[in-house]
C-alpha cells in the first residue's frame, strides 16, 4: 500500500475526530441549523459536515471517510476527489434547504460519504472495474430502501439520520464527478 496515501488517510480520520475536542457551546453553533442560516450564519453550511453527534457518530464516520479515501484514490485521484467533496457538500446543504424545509438542522458527513461513494462507484465502472458496478447497485438499492421505507439500514445504532442528506449527497457526488470529467475533457481539448 502507498504510504502516502495511508498517511492521507489517517490525516482524514484524524482531522474529523477533533471536532470532538470542541465545547458543547461551539458544536452547536457550528451544526446546519435552518434558522442560523436564514439569519445570515453562513458557515453552518460548512462546520455542519465536519461536526457530529457524538463520539460514536464521529468514529463512524470518520472510518468511513478514511476507508473511502484508501477505496477510491486510484480511481478519483486527489483533484477530483476534493471536487466530489465540495460537490456533495453543496448538493446536502441546497437538498436540505430547498427540499427539506422540514429538517431544522444537521451534523456529520454521511451525506458527503454518500457521494464519495457513488463518485468512486462511477469512477470504477468507467474503468470497466466490476466492483463499480456492484457498488453502484447497493448504493441505489440503499438509497431507495431509505427514501421509501423511511428507515436507516441499523448502521447508526439508535442515532437520529437525516435519510434525505445521503440521496442529495450521492446526487451532488455523482454530478461532482460528471462536471468534472466533462470540465477535464474541454481543457483537454483545447
Amino acid at each position: 500500500m502507498n504510504r502516502r496515501l495511508l498517511v492521507v488517510a489517517l490525516l482524514v480520520f484524524a482531522g474529523l475526530l477533533l471536532p470532538l475536542l470542541l465545547p458543547e457551546a461551539v458544536q452547536t453553533a457550528g451544526r446546519y441549523d435552518r434558522a442560523g442560516v436564514a439569519a445570515g450564519e453562513w458557515w453552518r453550511l460548512i462546520t455542519a459536515h465536519l461536526l457530529h453527534l457524538g463520539p460514536r457518530h464521529t468514529l463512524l464516520n470518520a472510518a468511513a471517510a478514511a476507508i473511502l479515501v484508501l477505496l477510491f484514490a486510484g480511481a478519483l485521484g486527489a483533484r477530483a476527489g476534493l471536487v466530489v467533496v465540495a460537490a456533495s457538500l453543496v448538493a446536502v446543504d441546497a437538498g436540505l434547504w430547498f427540499f427539506s424545509p422540514n429538517i431544522p438542522w444537521y451534523v456529520g458527513a454521511s451525506g458527503v460519504l454518500h457521494g464519495v461513494i457513488a463518485a468512486g462507484g462511477l469512477a470504477l465502472a468507467s474503468l470497466r472495474d466490476w466492483r463499480g458496478g456492484v457498488l453502484l447497485a447497493l448504493l441505489t438499492s440503499k438509497l431507495i430502501f431509505e427514501q421509501y421505507a423511511s428507515g436507516d439500514l441499523g448502521f447508526a445504532g439508535g442515532l437520529p439520520v437525516v435519510l434525505a442528506a445521503h440521496l442529495y449527497g450521492a446526487l451532488g457526488g455523482a454530478a461532482g464527478l460528471l462536471g468534472w470529467r466533462i470540465a477535464a475533457r474541454q481543457l483537454l481539448a483545447r
